[in-house]
C-alpha cells in the first residue's frame, strides 16, 4: 500500500478534520516562509480541499 493510499484511507470519513489539517499545514508554511509563497500555498490548500470534498466557495470560513 502506497503512502497516498494510506492517507486516503485515513481521510475517508473525516473530511472536517482533514480540512483543518490542510489549513494548519498551510498556515505553518506561510509562517515559516514569511508569506513569500502565500498564493502558491493558498492554491495548494484549495486543490487539497477540493480533493477532500470541500464545496465551500474560496475564502469562505478561512
Amino acid at each position: 500500500m502506497s503512502m497516498l493510499d494510506k492517507l486516503k484511507s485515513m481521510i475517508k470519513g473525516h473530511p472536517d478534520q482533514a480540512r483543518q489539517g490542510v489549513e494548519k499545514g498551510g498556515d505553518f508554511v506561510d509562517k515559516r516562509t514569511g508569506g513569500k509563497y502565500g498564493s502558491q500555498v493558498d492554491s495548494a490548500q484549495q486543490k487539497l480541499n477540493d480533493r477532500i470534498g470541500d464545496r465551500r466557495p474560496p475564502d469562505e470560513g478561512r
